[in-house]
């Protein structure tokens, strides 16, 4: 079965699809092992919630995640024909769907419990790579936002970077989320590397959940007409973040 993403369009995923159980256990063990979050989705990806992975039945054929902090946002899930779900494991971005969702108690907590998919898919496009940027010391984005009093500049929290673009999180929604709006003048300061200068265009967005309840948009912004300076500088804060990542995993930090 071929899974149908709402962020993949007419994307032809057939190269991309994994319907080999043994691998699909892998990856979701992956997201339990690393503790990586994921967004879950119903209604299109209308409707986003941030969770976990917390077991896998390979038994049963079964997978559990943590619930949304409302039993009102749990029962819109459970009603949903299809949930879908998108996350980032060791830079590849994987995308599933279930259905069939109950709630369940796991470990004296609510959870969430459904099918194994039966694919998932997996894409890894070099030329879009993106990495999670440091939750504990978010990087911020500077963006001149209009407001009545006129252009006010504020900042952003990044939540992932690639050589294409980024993603913010607007908690106070002040931006234009028009696909093709651009923001010029726009500044972030890297860690190691200092301060870039670039312009953005609006490409996506999305409203979602977190796992203590508030709600957040986040948007995905890609880089127009980027120096080769800059992009050089972006590559470096990318390849400085993927050897921090490995270091970590590999118990040498």
């Amino acid at each position: 079965m071929q899974v149908s993403h709402p962020s993949l369009g007419t994307e032809n995923q057939s190269p991309y699809q994994v319907e080999s159980k043994r691998e699909i256990l892998s990856i979701l063990k992956g997201f339990r092992d690393k503790s990586q979050l994921i967004s879950m989705m119903i209604n299109g990806g209308s409707e986003a919630f941030i969770t976990s992975v917390l077991d896998i039945d390979d038994k049963n054929n079964t997978l559990i995640v943590d619930s949304t902090p409302t039993s009102e946002a749990n029962q819109r899930i459970i009603a949903a024909s299809t949930v879908f779900f998108d996350g980032l494991l060791d830079r590849i971005s994987i995308q599933f769907s279930s259905s069939n969702v109950k709630v369940i108690s796991f470990e004296g907590k609510p959870a969430l419990q459904m099918p194994l998919p039966s694919s998932v898919i997996r894409l890894q496009r070099r030329e879009n790579y993106r990495i999670n940027t440091p939750v504990s010391t978010p990087i911020k984005c500077v963006i001149p936002v209009e407001v009545d009093a006129g252009v006010q500049k504020h900042k952003f929290s990044l939540v992932d970077i690639s050589c294409g673009g980024i993603a913010i999180l607007d908690d106070g929604r002040l931006i234009d989320i028009a696909i093709g709006t651009s923001y010029p003048e726009c500044q972030m300061d890297i860690p190691g590397i200092g301060v870039i200068e670039m312009e953005l265009q609006i490409r996506n967005s999305q409203e979602l959940t977190l796992l203590n309840g508030k709600t957040t948009r986040r948007i995905g912004c890609a880089f127009l007409n980027l120096s080769s300076k800059t992009l050089a500088a972006v590559q470096r804060y990318i390849m400085k973040l993927e050897r921090e990542r490995n270091a970590k995993m590999t118990g040498i930090s």
